[in-house]
Order: C-alpha cells, then structure tokens, then sequence
C-alpha cells in the first residue's frame, strides 16, 4: 500500500502516522528502525516494523475481545495498522510485575523480584527532558490529565496487565513489564494507542529467561529480529498466520 507524504500527521522514533480519507482514522506505519537512550543509539533493522506491526495487532485485538477499547481497527497488512485517531496523552505508563531494567539502577530492588501487585509508573513523554518520572501532581500541575483520567488510566492499565500476563504465560512467556500510552478518542473517551511489542515490553522465555525484546539492542547484543520473530511465532496462533500468509 503506497502512503502519500502529503497525508503525514506525525513521524516518531519507529512510526510514522498518516490521515486517510476518514477523518476519525489512520494509518500507522511501523518503520524499521530501533533506538534507545532517547534515539541516541539507532539502527535500522530489516523485518522489525513487519514483526512489530504482527505482535500488536494480535495483542490489541486479544484485548478488544476482552472488553478493553483500543486504537486498533485493522491490519491491512503486516507494517501498516489502520486505527483510530486519537489525541494522545504525553504519558508513557510502565506496569512493572518483575523488578528489571531502570528500576534496579534507580531502587535498591533486587532483580527479578516479584511485585504482587504490580508496579504502575508515569512518565512524561517528552525527550527534551529525558521521559522524568512523574507524580499526581506534577501531572496535574502540567495539565496531563486530571485526577479522575488517572484513576482511569491506572484501571484500564491493570486490566491490561492481567489479560496480556496470563495469555503470554500460556504461551511460555514471561512478562516483567511494559509501557503503554493512552489518548482520547473523538468521544472524549480514553483508549489505549501505541503499540504492544518487543520494543515496548520485556518477554522473557520461561524456560530458558532468554531475554527477546528491545533490551537485545539496548545491551548491544546480536539476534534481535529473530527474538522478535519468536514471540510472533509464539503469540499468533495458526489462524492468525495463514490470514497474513506467514511461515516461520
């Protein structure tokens, strides 16, 4: 499907987002590219869009079944998502279930403990200031959200939590956390918008505790696009690959 420029609303680090001919919708073109520490390092990874695109809309739509709204209409095909048009919230919202990553550098947790229940995080989404964490009244000073989207928000998030943890578990995965982001739709409504993939959430073998997600790249560790294309094998089931015509 060719886009034209000309319909370009957003281009982030990893996605580039398109008006289409519905006002209320658009289309979400994952790019190739993988960064971390705020875009300073990044490459770009043949198959990492394609795979990415694969993974969130069987997860989105994995929620859409269990009652959660998301932006997600369609995958028109693997890269390129049609969704909703949302104004999106500049939180970045981390629910933590094992102790990894930043939290251990900045807390004296100790890795891979438990936290039963889970951690939630906000962060303000914004790169000139590194993504600072946040509190309740930070974000209500900054007019992020109000305290009545919050409690919303942090609802929605454990609903969340609780459906992709025990779906990813079935399948032989552990998840010891993620980030998502919110925006509000044409309704006024909050949905969840993004994107749910490797480089958004960590997804740890239960067997093995290979690690196949963003962290890959981020150590400078190789075989990232095949950690990548192992949890789509794992996650979608047989339908879901003959209806995008894939063969691992």
């Amino acid at each position: 499907m060719n886009l034209d420029e000309r319909n370009l609303l957003y281009r982030g680090k990893a996605k580039d987002v398109y008006q289409t001919s519905h006002p209320k919708q658009v289309l979400v073109k994952f790019r190739d590219d993988i960064t971390a520490g705020d875009g300073e390092k990044k490459e770009v990874m043949s198959l990492k869009g394609y795979y990415n695109s694969l993974i969130s809309a069987k997860l989105f739509e994995l929620l859409e079944d269990a009652g959660i709204k998301t932006q997600y209409i369609d995958l028109p095909e693997p890269g390129l998502m049609l969704s909703h048009k949302l104004n999106m919230i500049p939180l970045e919202v981390i629910t933590r279930n094992i102790a990894a990553g930043s939290l251990l550098r900045k807390y004296p947790f100790q890795e891979g403990q438990l936290f039963d229940p889970p951690i939630i995080q906000m962060d303000y989404k914004n790169d000139e200031y590194h993504d600072p964490m946040l509190n309740e009244d930070i974000i209500l000073a900054l007019e992020l959200a109000s305290v009545q989207d919050l409690e919303t928000i942090r609802e929605i998030t454990l609903q969340i939590n609780a459906v992709l943890k025990n779906f990813l578990e079935d399948r032989g995965l552990i998840f010891p956390d993620f980030k998502i982001e919110f925006g509000r739709d044409s309704d006024g409504n909050i949905v969840l918008g993004d994107e749910i993939s490797p480089d958004t959430c960590r997804f740890w073998d239960s067997e093995t505790c290979d690690i196949l997600d963003k962290d890959l790249f981020r150590k400078g560790e190789s075989g990232v696009i095949e950690a990548y294309q192992k949890v789509a094998n794992i996650i979608l089931d047989e339908e879901d690959k003959e209806r995008w015509n894939l063969n691992f």
